[in-house]
């Protein structure tokens, strides 16, 4: 018995839209979890992601363990309290970070060893403390279990070794998790792009038992042809009855794709992290706001958003924003972005619950290319 229950409401094709209740609240699907990484979305307060319609975000273990600490947060009253988020969270495992940016690190069987980016200090990592400091400590409300994320590209036998890993520590993770009523432990699928691996992945996963599943090892590089070959059979394998997160994807284009395939959760921390450099998410694509063209274009972002930062604020405010080295340019833009991802989604919800998703899909797709995108 899964410990969220998970309604889907409509599909279409392999598109489907529900919704997963928690005790926090419900997460519609698609959802898409703006990224705070250090118990903050970028440049946003926590009343503005809420105003954009997110109904959950990701946070960061790697991040928090090492500042403030994972039991710093806990003595003040768990991550949602410390940030003053009272929907969802999820947490990822932390094991993303710790093999792509500390640099140093030593991975064996039983844990990975990484010292850290901040002073320096050593930190070992085992999937039982990954649960720890996710349920315990931050009391996220969406556990991942900790994997081996192998870069791309990759040999079969190294997406082979990182896969059997990642499956002996999924079983650890679950052990470790136990059973619980208000939280939940989502399992990660590997295997590169390798199909015979990711089935075995999910059988082993399926094996386990698991809350939720995960599509890992994507966006690490491989691009967006490769990505939704890989998606072509990926979400397929899992419980069709339970969620399916697409971690760390993506651009809007990939959303779109995904969603087309069957996947239900998402992360990506472009939308902050373009906004803060100037560019801007829009249904036509993205555009650059320090391009001279805009410097006294009057319009809008998008005159139909409820999003202030999208509807308020001229294009050419803007550039003089980022022009000036204005911090309120990274603010409004990050701010306009997340609100495009979450009014994307929503589209999405109401394409697939209406039987329109494809006609969407088109639609989106000669609009956003027709950009260059």
């Amino acid at each position: 018995m899964a410990a969220f229950p998970f309604e889907i409401k409509a599909t279409e094709g392999k598109a489907r839209t529900g919704v997963l209740k928690t005790p926090r609240g419900d997460i519609r699907t698609p959802a898409f979890m703006p990224v705070g990484t250090a118990a903050t979305v970028k440049a946003m307060t926590v009343d503005q992601v809420k105003d954009t319609g997110a109904d959950i975000i990701l946070g960061n273990t790697y991040h928090l363990m090492l500042r403030p600490s994972a039991e710093r947060v806990a003595r003040l009253g768990g991550l949602h309290k410390f940030m003053r988020w009272d929907k969802p969270i999820l947490t990822d495992s932390g094991g993303f970070q710790v093999m792509s940016l500390s640099g140093i690190s030593k991975l064996t069987e039983e844990a990975v060893t990484f010292s850290s980016h901040v002073d320096g200090s050593k930190h070992v990592l085992t999937p039982e403390r990954s649960i720890e400091i996710q349920a315990d400590l931050l009391g996220s409300d969406i556990v991942m279990q900790l994997d081996e994320c192998v870069a791309w590209p990759a040999e079969e036998a190294r997406a082979r070794k990182g896969m059997e890993l990642s499956a002996r520590w999924a079983r650890r993770s679950k052990d470790a998790f136990g059973a619980r009523d208000t939280q939940a432990l989502f399992g990660i699928q590997q295997g590169s792009t390798f199909e015979a691996l990711r089935r075995e992945s999910s059988d082993r996963l399926r094996e386990i038992g698991f809350d939720g599943y995960a599509i890992g090892g994507l966006a690490v590089g491989e691009g967006h042809e490769a990505m939704c070959e890989v998606l072509d059979y990926a979400p397929g394998l899992l419980p069709e009855d339970r969620p399916r997160y697409l971690m760390g994807v993506g651009k809007p284009i990939d959303l779109v794709e995904a969603v087309a395939r069957g996947v239900d959760m998402f992360d990506c921390v472009l939308p902050t992290r373009s906004g803060r450099h100037g560019q801007a998410w829009t249904w036509d694509g993205p555009i650059n706001l320090k391009n001279a063209k805009y410097a006294e274009d009057e319009s809008p972002l998008d005159p139909d958003s409820d999003c202030p930062a999208s509807r308020d604020y001229s294009k050419a405010y803007l550039r003089h924003l980022f022009k000036a080295e204005e911090i309120l340019g990274q603010v409004l833009l990050s701010w306009h972005n997340i609100a495009f991802f979450q009014a994307l989604t929503a589209a999405m919800r109401a394409a697939i619950a209406e039987g329109r998703f494809e006609q969407f899909r088109r639609d989106f797709r000669a609009r956003h290319l027709g950009s260059g995108q």
